[in-house]
C-alpha cells in the first residue's frame, strides 16, 4: 500500500527525518507516536506530497508518488487543524469539497451519526471547536478511500462523538481500510491500534504492538513506557 525507503528530510541545517524504512500494513491501524519535533508531521506531509523529501522514495501501490497526484484521491486526510473560509455555511463547505473532487460524497449517514443536521445552515465562524472537528470528520470520511491518515483526530470531541468516531474507524477497518494515526492520547492507541511506530529525533526508535512496547520498557502502562523512553533519552543528551 504505502512503502517508504530511506526517507530523509532537512530544513536548512535541521535534519528532521534521518533515513528510515517504513511500510504501512494493509487493513491495519498503525499509530505513529513521538514527542514534538520527532518528525511525525513531516512524515505525513511527505506521504501526502506536501513536503518533498531530501532523499529516499515513497511508493503507493508500488508506484513512486512524485510527479503524480492521482494517488492522493485514494487517501482520506484529517489534519490536526483544518482551515476553511469562515463565511461558508457547513452545507456549502460539503458542496465545495465535492465540487473540488468532482464526485458526490456520502455525507448524510455521517451527518446523522455526529448530529450535525442543525448546524448545516450555520457559518463556520459560528461553530465551536468540537463541532468543527465533527465537520472535518465528515469531510474526511464522506469519500471512500483505501487509506486514511488522521492527525490528532480526537481534538475537541465530546465523549459521545469520540465513541461514535472510534466506532466509525473500527467499521472501516473491518472493511479492509488502512489507517495511519498520530495522537498523544495513549488510551486511543491501546484501544484501536494494531501496531505503533515511535519516532525519536527523526528515526524509528521502536516498532511493534503496544504490548511489546510496555514489555520492552517493563511498564504496565503505555504512557509510562513512553515517558521512560523520553527520560532515558533526555538523560543521555543532557
Amino acid at each position: 500500500m504505502i512503502e517508504i525507503k530511506e526517507i530523509r528530510k532537512s530544513f536548512g541545517r535541521l535534519e528532521v527525518l534521518k533515513g528510515f524504512d517504513f511500510s504501512l500494513s494493509e487493513g491495519k491501524i498503525t499509530a505513529v507516536l513521538g514527542p514534538n519535533g520527532s518528525g511525525k508531521t513531516t512524515l505525513i506531509k511527505s506521504i501526502l506530497g506536501l513536503v518533498i523529501p531530501s532523499g529516499g522514495e515513497i511508493f503507493f501501490d508500488g508506484k513512486p508518488i512524485y510527479k503524480d497526484w492521482e494517488y492522493r484521491r485514494r487517501i482520506g486526510y484529517l489534519p490536526q487543524i483544518a482551515k476553511f473560509p469562515e463565511n461558508l455555511k457547513v452545507k456549502e463547505l460539503f458542496k465545495l469539497i465535492e465540487d473540488i473532487r468532482g464526485e458526490k460524497g456520502n455525507s448524510e449517514p455521517l451527518i446523522e451519526r455526529f448530529s450535525l443536521d442543525s448546524f448545516l445552515n450555520k457559518k463556520l465562524r459560528q461553530l465551536s471547536g468540537g463541532t468543527r472537528q465533527k465537520v472535518n470528520i465528515v469531510l474526511t470520511f464522506m469519500f471512500e478511500c483505501p487509506v486514511y491518515i488522521l492527525d490528532e483526530p480526537t481534538t475537541g470531541l465530546d465523549p459521545i462523538a469520540l465513541i461514535r468516531f472510534k466506532d466509525l474507524i473500527l467499521e472501516r477497518k473491518e472493511q479492509g481500510i488502512t489507517f495511519l494515526v498520530t495522537t498523544h492520547i495513549m488510551n486511543l492507541v491501546e484501544e484501536l491500534a494494531d501496531e505503533l511506530m515511535f519516532l525519536l529525533e527523526g528515526q524509528v526508535y521502536f516498532r511493534g504492538t503496544h504490548s511489546e512496547m510496555k514489555e520492552a520498557q517493563q511498564e504496565e502502562n503505555l504512557e509510562r513506557a513512553i515517558a521512560k523512553i523520553l527520560e532515558k533519552e533526555y538523560a543521555e543528551n543532557s
